[in-house]
């Protein structure tokens, strides 16, 4: 089978620089806030990418230490990727199993994101080589799975709060794009399989709200049956319910891990497939270029390409 078509010519290496963990104090946070920083080793106006993490088994990839295959593809396209360690995280279960919001702490995910924009001069001050080169104004939230659900949160989809009975909304305004990586998807009865008794907080999303623009990506072999008996279609819903404007790129043969994000040869990637991540890396770094800086061709020349394709990744819908 030959590689996937690129959607733009690759040249040099691009030399990033990763820096963590930045630390940021929270008064309330039973820990402190871990981030991690990667940036391209040079340039200015940096555009900010905030990455939300999932779950998993491996301990370390559900924290800042996970997800290397799309912080480094993004910051070696010009962005600056932060990754904070959600309290979901493997690496701090034996810290905050008692504490407020446990085990799901969906509240604490989407303010994490908050704090971390509130500090911004914070985090430039504190990795070398960095001050002065970010754009506060241009921001973007990237999550895959669980991370996915924390991300439409801040993209502006309701949560009915299953503690009070009424519908919460974290809407972040100064994020202006979003990339869900094979998200959850709705609840009602849909949400019908053997885990949504234990975790009734994912099928708690109203995605009508959600109204940032956003591209969800899903794998068309991505079967979520411990939630559903919809299949793949499933992870589309963030798309399908949510309204305009809202792109859809579906990758051919891809499981949850779309092909191994979450982490360098991880072992529980049951699809790894590494030309499928360099094609993802570089379709979504398209789409936030041309979101943040309005009238870039970025995306549709990734589009276009995609299309003519002869043995294409995967295909876009559009609403």
């Amino acid at each position: 089978m030959s590689a996937p078509t690129r959607t733009e010519p690759v040249s040099v290496p691009v030399p990033v620089l990763s820096y963590s963990p930045v630390v940021l104090p929270v008064p309330g946070r039973p820990v402190d806030l871990h981030v991690r920083v990667t940036a391209p080793a040079s340039g200015t106006g940096l555009p900010v990418i905030l990455l939300s993490h999932g779950h998993g088994p491996s301990h370390h990839l559900s924290s800042l230490h996970g997800y290397a295959p799309l912080a480094d593809a993004w910051a070696a396209e010009g962005f600056a990727v932060l990754q904070p360690t959600h309290l979901t995280s493997r690496t701090l279960s034996h810290l905050v199993a008692d504490a407020r919001g446990a085990p799901d702490f969906w509240r604490s995910r989407a303010e994490d994101m908050t704090h971390v924009l509130d500090r911004l001069d914070v985090i430039e001050r504190t990795v070398p080589q960095l001050a002065g080169r970010l754009d506060h104004s241009r921001i973007a939230l990237a999550g895959h799975s669980y991370g996915g659900f924390t991300a439409a949160l801040l993209l502006g989809a309701g949560l009915h709060d299953p503690d009070t009975g009424t519908v919460v909304h974290l809407a972040e305004p100064r994020i202006t794009a979003g990339v869900l990586l094979a998200p959850p998807g709705r609840g009602g009865d849909a949400y019908n399989g053997p885990m949504a008794k234990q975790w009734p907080i994912i099928g708690a999303v109203d995605f009508s709200t959600m109204t940032t623009p956003a591209l969800v990506v899903v794998g068309d072999q991505d079967d979520p049956r411990h939630f559903t008996d919809l299949g793949p279609a499933w992870h589309a819903d963030p798309y399908t319910l949510a309204p305009a404007p809202k792109t859809l790129l579906t990758l051919f043969g891809a499981e949850h891990g779309l092909g191994g994000i979450a982490g360098y040869d991880a072992a529980e990637t049951t699809d790894e497939n590494p030309e499928r991540v360099a094609a993802l890396t570089r379709l979504t770094a398209a789409y936030l270029r041309t979101r943040l800086h309005p009238g870039d061709p970025a995306w549709p020349t990734a589009c276009e390409a995609l299309a003519a394709a002869p043995e294409p990744v995967g295909r876009i819908e559009a609403k």
